[in-house]
């Protein structure tokens, strides 16, 4: 390794240090208080009378009003900076979540359901085009790897402290799915103030850097661009109507149709196979999945970034989840279908990283924050879907796993359009000082 490669990974890992268990933190309460219906969803069924049809409207609606603002808050994200926005968005959410506990009627959960989805727009975008700022692309698909470890992790912690809010039903009066949104939502608006604190725009404005380091990460970061700027489309509307982009966005949506369609149910899944309620106990073991994913993630996007194989790495890993996925649906005994998980859990969340290098390699500056905004608002559109198609394809063959294994094949979908469709932009020309291989 030559000496400029070996300054630029110690500068790499310091940024890492610094704010990527911080963006964790942010991503695991945004997918808490995007999820955690999930385990609010039997006791406020039960406490509201919302039919099932009415909850999978409920569930996906929020992605609506996220899909609406994601361009144009990405946009002002880049115009006003990461500190700002992040606040912004932040402490409105976790308002907005805290006041789930008071959908008392399915109009009121409608209505707040949207609401959350408008106030979080941009927020994933947002972090995917804020670490294009700091992370040169030979790192890039470690860092998104490392951050993709928000969602697992807020099912390991946030499962069991979900399943213990809810164990507090009754205490000063409120029931414990109401426990479970006020106390998530609060604390994502208190993490929100401390943002603004926390973060930089970007490594020039980073005291915290060296001005040696502040120099060679800024000056890697701009061949970066100047190399995407010759591959890809420079300004907005051309990003947004780019075929590769829209190309993307269909890709997205199927993967986001597998995730949120197995999220959103895998508490009742986990207490179906228990025998049980949805509580604490179930809180633990629906964290064992996402420890899986966890090491899954970490080692992928590593050897992805290492040997230049993105491509292929995210084909496996959608085949992988979308067959966990069916599997765990048929399997008769529960430890099978538990280990299924564990595989469908970690192909999903592992995949994602690698896909976020694909749009990343080839846009840059404002076409980069309102093309990755559109990919993530148009993909997110099939969490929307999911539950209405999961609840259907389950109503229409009288099973409950005729939902889960339409979700498999639309993985495994997935995992073919990446290998069709999908050509990387021409490899950045050094990745740790030698030439790239391409995927």
């Amino acid at each position: 390794m030559s000496d400029s490669a070996a300054a630029e990974d110690v500068v790499t890992s310091k940024v890492m240090r610094h704010l990527l268990p911080f963006l964790l933190l942010m991503y695991m309460l945004a997918f808490l208080d995007r999820a955690n219906i999930g385990f609010a969803q039997k006791a406020l069924q039960h406490d509201t009378g919302l039919s099932d049809a009415a909850f999978a409207f409920g569930a996906g609606v929020f992605f609506v009003g996220y899909a609406l603002f994601e361009v144009p808050s990405n946009l002002l994200l880049h115009r006003v900076g990461a500190k700002l926005w992040m606040c912004r968005i932040m402490v409105t959410w976790g308002l907005v979540s805290a006041a789930m506990a008071f959908a008392h009627t399915a109009t009121m959960f409608y209505v707040l359901r949207f609401a959350l989805g408008v106030a979080e727009a941009g927020f994933f975008p947002g972090i995917v085009y804020f670490l294009t700022r700091w992370f040169p692309q030979s790192s890039r698909g470690r860092a998104l790897g490392v951050f993709y470890f928000g969602a697992p992790l807020a099912f390991i912690f946030g499962s069991p402290m979900s399943g213990a809010l809810l164990d507090l039903h009754g205490a000063l009066g409120f029931a414990g799915w109401q426990w479970l949104f006020l106390v998530e939502g609060l604390l994502a608006s208190i993490v929100g103030v401390w943002a603004f604190w926390y973060l930089d725009n970007g490594p020039a404005n980073a005291r915290w850097l060296d001005a040696g380091q502040r120099e060679l990460l800024v000056a890697r970061l701009a061949r970066d661009a100047q190399h995407a700027s010759s591959h890809g489309p420079r300004s907005v509307f051309a990003a947004l109507i780019d075929p590769r982009v829209l190309v993307l966005s269909m890709v997205y949506f199927l993967l986001q149709m597998s995730v949120y369609g197995v999220i959103f149910y895998l508490p009742q899944q986990v207490a179906g196979l228990l025998g049980t309620h949805v509580g604490a106990k179930v809180g633990f073991v629906t964290a064992i999945p996402w420890l899986c994913a966890v090491l899954v993630t970490w080692l992928v996007p590593r050897y992805a970034d290492r040997h230049g194989r993105h491509q292929w790495l995210a084909v496996i890993m959608l085949v992988v989840a979308g067959a966990g996925i069916a599997i765990s649906g048929l399997a008769s005994q529960p430890l099978v279908s538990l280990i299924a998980l564990c595989f469908a859990a970690s192909g999903l969340i592992a995949a994602q990283p690698l896909f976020w290098t694909f749009p990343t390699h080839y846009l840059t500056g404002a076409a980069a924050a309102g093309a990755i905004a559109l990919i993530n608002s148009l993909g997110g559109l099939g969490g929307f879907v999911a539950p209405m198609v999961r609840t259907s394809a389950e109503r229409i063959y009288a099973s409950t796993s005729a939902g889960l294994v339409l979700l498999g094949l639309v993985a495994v979908l997935a995992a073919i359009a990446i290998a069709v469709f999908v050509r990387p932009a021409a490899s950045f020309p050094y990745t740790h000082g030698k030439p790239a291989k391409t995927s």
